[in-house]
């Protein structure tokens, strides 16, 4: 087993949904296989115009024949693995390049040494104050590094990327961030006196049911707005409209703090938007017709 890096452009030739399967020509399947039941990171191209650089973390959990493309496979994600970096981590800190034991920088599949493993998700999964508003993390044994100093990594340090607090604690980061802190329902940023945001990070399709830890399955949404969701009294179309449900006993009152556009403000990048899938599962298993 390996670590790895996946090379990923939206709007590319190849079907990947990076939080579900990444598809590949075959002259990269060797080197894949190496990669099963391993983290990969994924990384857009330096020559993509505002590229994000490194911008999520996986696990491979098997590969299997396109049955859609000859000569073309999927490494399938394993479910509950997928865990975007915010910040994003550039192609280049302090003049160094992050990833710096490259044996081929313009192979969209190849190996990541531990060292470089190691620092990408430092950079990208930093500990900080960014908590859920009510509840407790357990404390993690992180392993310290600096940028400028590569170390070697320990496979029992990647367990952190599994541990549900943490996992919790990235996911609110990169969803309030890629939101601006703003409720995409109400169209309010509430900071309370202490600086602190009052949305939440709530998930399209719940991690008890599958759903990825991915800004494409999230949603900032106030307290109310987040509680009005996860029952299904709102949903949303896949063009984003706001729907409300028939069985919402008040519905003057839902109706006032729906922003006036009446469409969820999400951010303008598409890979950061609610991705049709998620939101399809939720109007069908979740919000109340």
């Amino acid at each position: 087993m390996a670590f790895g890096v996946f090379m990923h452009k939206d709007g590319s030739i190849y079907d990947d949904i990076p939080e579900v399967h990444y598809q590949f020509p075959k002259v990269y399947l060797s080197r894949a296989k190496q990669m099963v039941g391993d983290w990969i990171v994924y990384r857009e191209p330096v020559k993509l115009p505002q590229s994000k650089g490194f911008f999520a973390v996986a696990k491979v959990e098997r590969i299997i024949p396109d049955s859609d493309v000859s000569d073309r496979y999927r490494a399938l994600i394993e479910e509950g693995s997928y865990l975007p970096f915010d910040p994003t981590v550039p192609h280049m800190v302090n003049g160094q390049p992050v990833e710096r034991e490259l044996a081929n920088a313009q192979a969209a599949v190849r190996p990541l040494s531990n060292s470089d493993f190691a620092r990408i998700i430092a950079l990208g999964l930093p500990d900080d104050d960014t908590l859920p508003r009510t509840g407790d993390l357990e404390p993690l044994n992180r392993v310290q590094d600096s940028p400028q100093m590569p170390f070697e990594i320990e496979r029992p340090i990647v367990q952190t990327l599994l541990n549900r607090p943490f996992r919790d604690r990235a996911f609110r980061r990169a969803v309030l961030h890629a939101y601006d802190g703003r409720c995409a329902v109400t169209g309010w940023k509430l900071v309370n006196g202490g600086g602190r945001l009052e949305a939440e990070a709530a998930h399209i399709r719940p991690v008890e049911y599958g759903g990825p830890d991915s800004l494409r399955n999230g949603l900032a949404l106030s307290g109310t707005a987040h509680w009005m969701f996860d029952r299904g009294l709102i949903g949303l179309t896949d063009s984003l409209d706001i729907m409300v449900s028939r069985q919402v006993n008040d519905p003057s009152s839902v109706e006032a703090i729906i922003n006036p556009t009446r469409k969820a403000i999400v951010p303008t990048r598409e890979a950061e938007r609610p991705h049709p899938q998620f939101l399809a599962w939720h109007r069908e298993n979740c919000f109340k017709h």
